[in-house]
């Protein structure tokens, strides 16, 4: 992950059945992944250091079903950021393993997510 401010950072596929998509990437493409229980996986970065996605069976599948996240320095000022410049937050922050994230649409309906590490407000 590049963990710069306000740049695409992570890619989320939705996976209807998770074992079976990790499947199809390990074969197709040789994506390694770290698996965080039953409910999702990380795609390895291939460079050795991290993670560039992830496979989320609670994610949106089919057309338009990739998440998007970019990174914030400041998860709370980018969520003002948002609203100010019209977008939507459609799920505010919450917490995961390893920080916080909210998810807005755009002024095109697009959904995308952003996210803070433990550490970072």
């Amino acid at each position: 992950m590049s963990q710069i401010h306000h740049t695409i950072d992570y890619i989320e596929l939705g996976a209807s059945d998770l074992a079976v998509a990790k499947d199809f990437y390990a074969r197709a493409f040789g994506w390694e992944f770290n698996d965080y229980g039953p409910d999702y996986s990380g795609i390895r970065d291939p460079a050795g250091e991290g993670e560039i996605g992830g496979l989320n069976p609670a994610g949106p599948t089919g057309p338009g079903g990739a998440l998007v996240l970019l990174y914030s320095d400041d998860l709370d000022a980018t969520v003002a950021a948002v609203e100010a410049a019209g977008g939507t937050v459609t799920e505010a922050p919450y917490d995961f393993p390893g920080g916080r994230r909210f998810l807005f649409a755009d002024s095109s309906g697009n959904v995308l997510g952003v996210w803070a590490s433990a550490g970072e407000h």
